[in-house]
């Protein structure tokens, strides 16, 4: 499932990767194409019930949106990641639930979809760590505005091609990221086709 490009690894359009990070490692993950959005979690390595929390992470920082330099929480309200460079403008969604058959139901779709809550699964899998539950993922590059009546839309990403950020480990953890296989509503550009991205690991 994991290509070689120019020394970079790939996640394939519409499929999940679960690497390890040990702690005080890096993971850049680069959005190649600039369009597509990236599902993300984060699992302590020796406690799987442990992980980034999107919920925890608003309470402690009081921002919708990850911040450079800032870390990002564990549902123990721990730093488990720190945002140390973002290339982007920084738009990454907190508030939305990784997609799954149910979503595309709703919207229409009657057959089987990819969706990022089996990439989790099937990433996890992989490597030996099943995991029971999908966290709330941080939707890398997913741009999600809202308004004062809080309601929100969903517009293509903000992001270029080239666009990348780096994420520094605080434990030894899993980073699983899943390319969204949405192509029903313009989260992956207003073309809706999911490409595949890139990441290394120091």
């Amino acid at each position: 499932m994991t290509n070689t490009v120019s020394g970079l690894q790939t996640v394939p359009a519409r499929k999940g990767k679960a690497v390890h990070v040990k702690k005080d490692q890096v993971i850049t993950i680069i959005n190649t194409h600039g369009t597509q959005v990236v599902d993300t979690w984060c699992f302590m390595t020796e406690d799987l019930s442990e992980f980034m929390s999107m919920e925890h992470q608003r309470s402690v920082t009081q921002s919708v949106f990850p911040v450079v330099g800032e870390p990002l929480y564990s549902n123990n309200r721990r730093p488990i990641l720190t945002l140390e460079e973002d290339t982007s403008p920084g738009r990454h969604d907190t508030l939305l639930a990784a997609c799954d058959v149910y979503r595309y139901q709703m919207l229409g779709c009657q057959d089987y979809h990819d969706n990022c809550t089996d990439n989790l699964a099937a990433a996890m899998a992989d490597i030996g760590y099943p995991v029971t539950e999908t966290p709330s993922p941080l939707n890398l590059w997913m741009n999600i505005p809202f308004d004062t009546h809080g309601r929100t839309e969903f517009c293509p990403p903000l992001s270029k091609p080239g666009d990348w950020l780096r994420l520094r480990a605080h434990h030894d953890v899993i980073v699983v990221m899943s390319t969204c296989p949405q192509d029903m509503v313009p989260i992956n550009g207003a073309e809706m086709i999911v490409k595949e991205v890139h990441y290394h690991v120091e």
